[in-house]
């Protein structure tokens, strides 16, 4: 657990985002849209309901936070951050597609 200090849609996918974590961590997350998308409530309003996150995987890239993160708009999965530690890493997530 830390604090987050950035998110990053995937831009081929709205619901698949990265979070950049205060410890060094970045965490892959995936948004489930629920069953029904609203309901109705008591006065016969519609409510709108929210969906569920998991987290799909997370890994500790160093010791300090993680700071810049970017997604490549033309290749789906790679990507690039930054972190106080003044390193630059270049990172590819697959199997994107599955999700």
């Amino acid at each position: 657990k830390s604090t987050i200090w950035g998110v990053r849609h995937l831009p081929q996918n709205r619901d698949v985002y990265m979070t950049l974590g205060g410890n060094g961590s970045i965490c892959l997350w995936k948004y489930n849209y629920p069953k029904e998308r609203t309901k109705t409530a008591s006065n016969g309003d519609d409510m709108g309901l929210a969906g569920t996150v998991e987290q799909v995987q997370n890994v500790v890239l160093g010791t300090q936070p993680i700071s810049g993160f970017d997604w490549s708009p033309d290749k789906e999965g790679l990507c690039v951050c930054s972190g106080f530690d003044q390193t630059v890493r270049v990172c590819i997530v697959t199997r994107l597609k599955s999700l």
